[in-house]
């Protein structure tokens, strides 16, 4: 009779530990907002603009209230006048990169270009830049999404500096091409901005006061295009 009544104490607890195991499993599966990091330098952070109409805060609102996602803020690595290095050493000194994202964008390189150094060694910065930001995103290169580089040739600021502009224009279109064949290689998202920044970046509405600088429209539409290719992606947390 002891023996009877042991046995059916040992049964009832491990009854009583298998549910606990599956309760903390289902807690463990509750899911968590989306993280979304954005790499660059003014374009990303958005000299001369508000806060709010920064391209990745303008694609974190549309996912909310377009598609019902829960994203936490962008987290923004960026800052005005950084070249791909500079960007890198800013990523070492931030204390608010904490890896794996759900989603990493990355525009870089108009300074590079701005300063004279050749795409050549440019091709070789960002390519170590992209596989950091793959690595960021949990080593998915299919959540990681490149932007080309604006040509800032076409702006008041370039014409008041009476700078080449065609040579400009050309050596953006030499960086980007690097970039993309790199996107490329690692089979990461390209998106190209720069066509239609040529034809409307120029117009007053388009710039900030440094005439320079994008404005809130212009950032809208990158946001726009990235908002298409995100809502390809499935992004599961």
């Amino acid at each position: 009779m002891r023996s009877f009544i042991f046995l059916f104490s040992v049964i009832g607890f491990l009854a009583c530990s298998n549910t606990k195991s599956d309760s903390t499993t289902q807690m463990g599966d509750v899911k968590r907002p989306l993280k979304y990091l954005a790499l660059g330098d003014s374009y990303t952070i958005g000299e001369g603009v508000d806060e709010l109409d920064r391209y990745p805060n303008q694609l974190v609102k549309r996912l909310k209230d377009e598609l019902g996602m829960d994203v936490e803020p962008a987290v923004i690595v960026a800052k005005t006048g950084w070249t791909v290095d500079e960007l890198e050493t800013g990523i070492n000194d931030s204390k608010s990169i904490a890896p794996p994202y759900d989603l990493v964008t990355l525009l870089i390189g108009v300074n590079n270009q701005y300063r004279g150094r050749p795409v050549e060694d440019f091709k070789v910065e960002f390519e170590k830049m992209l596989l950091r930001a793959i690595g960021f995103a949990g080593n998915l290169p299919n959540q990681v999404v490149v932007l080309s580089i604006p040509d800032w040739g076409i702006t008041p600021f370039a014409s008041s500096k009476e700078v080449d502009q065609q040579k400009i224009a050309t050596e953006i279109d030499q960086y980007n091409q690097a970039k993309k064949e790199v996107c490329d290689q690692y089979g990461v998202f390209f998106i190209d901005i720069t066509p239609y920044y040529r034809s409307v970046g120029a117009t007053p509405e388009m710039l900030v006061a440094d005439e320079l600088h994008p404005s809130k429209l212009i950032y809208s539409g990158w946001a726009g295009k990235l908002f298409d290719q995100v809502k390809t992606l499935n992004l599961q947390p």
